[in-house]
């Protein structure tokens, strides 16, 4: 058996529809790069019940093959699936609602193959909603200022991996997933071209303002201790600023004779520090509940079957 020389892996929530035309133009896609690649179809639980038309996928074409997590674990777990799972020399990442174009991945490979170990594909006109692209925007502004590492509104997780830059990638184990953040810590030799971005035919993206700001909090909590460095400055410059107000008031008191009054505005500090305070313990609460998640060793995802594999 030649060995896999491309694999694509692709979750699958929420696009039953478009599978069978993403598996046509795949195919077409990857049969004028090479003969020897493998489709991977990873259903995350998808409610329109997409498993029904991978089988019908995986049983036409045996080069297709089919995981089904035993329940929807998420779009990056589903990922960390396929790529566990994947054998080729070089792989692919994409959505499966065709707004990522099979036929790209030609312009991804090409790329690849004057030396690059990954090409991301950067979505300069992206034919999503208004409300999408700012939320999506300032969810990377947030998380490239507490993680301290460089993100591009317009690139995602589509585009083509070497094969060691996967085997990097799937050494990281940690519950909290964020393939493209992983792909930029791993290093390698790194670059991206411009991309066309197709308008969503059929569904809509899973991903509301809801999960956006929880993704950003996993991320940020998993990945950088700015949030508990930025409360102990917050901390020290809080007690600076009540130890200079307070030498003013001793000194205002001594030379001007002036006494310290206001019961409303000592109710409103003490709230205020009071809110403060819990804050702070919750930000420290996240990091301890984000310890007792990785303590446990619980697997990442549960696979109910697979198809080909």
């Amino acid at each position: 058996m030649e060995p896999i020389h491309i694999s694509v892996v692709s979750p699958v929530y929420g696009c039953k529809a478009c599978l069978f035309e993403l598996h046509e133009r795949l195919v077409n896609a990857l049969s004028k790069i090479t003969d020897q690649f493998e489709i991977i179809f990873v259903n995350d639980a998808c409610p329109q019940n997409s498993w029904e038309s991978i089988e019908a996928i995986c049983y036409k074409d045996k080069r297709v093959k089919g995981i089904n997590l035993s329940r929807n674990f998420g779009q990056h777990y589903a990922i960390t699936a396929g790529l566990d799972y994947s054998k080729g020399e070089w792989v692919v990442v994409m959505d499966c609602d065709l707004q990522d174009q099979p036929e790209e991945i030609i312009k991804l490979y090409t790329k690849a193959q004057e030396g690059y170990d990954i090409v991301f594909g950067r979505r300069v006109e992206r034919q999503d909603s208004f409300l999408k692209q700012l939320g999506s925007k300032v969810f990377n502004k947030v998380l490239e200022y507490f993680t301290e590492t460089k993100h591009d509104n317009t690139i995602a997780n589509f585009g083509i991996y070497a094969r060691k830059v996967v085997d990097a990638i799937n050494r990281y184990r940690e519950h909290s997933r964020d393939f493209l953040l992983f792909a930029r810590m791993v290093g390698f030799k790194k670059t991206e071209i411009q991309i066309a971005h197709a308008s969503r035919a059929h569904g809509q993206s899973s991903y509301n303002l809801r999960k956006l700001i929880k993704l950003a909090i996993d991320s940020i909590i998993s990945h950088s201790n700015k949030p508990l460095r930025l409360s102990i400055e917050l901390g020290f410059t809080i007690s600076t600023i009540s130890m200079l107000f307070a030498f003013w008031l001793v000194m205002r008191y001594f030379f001007f004779h002036t006494p310290t009054e206001g019961w409303t505005s000592l109710m409103v500090s003490m709230f205020f520090m009071f809110g403060l305070l819990f804050a702070i313990i919750g930000i420290a609460g996240l990091y301890i509940g984000k310890i007792f998640d990785e303590v446990k060793h619980r697997p990442l995802y549960i696979i109910q079957e697979t198809i080909n594999l």
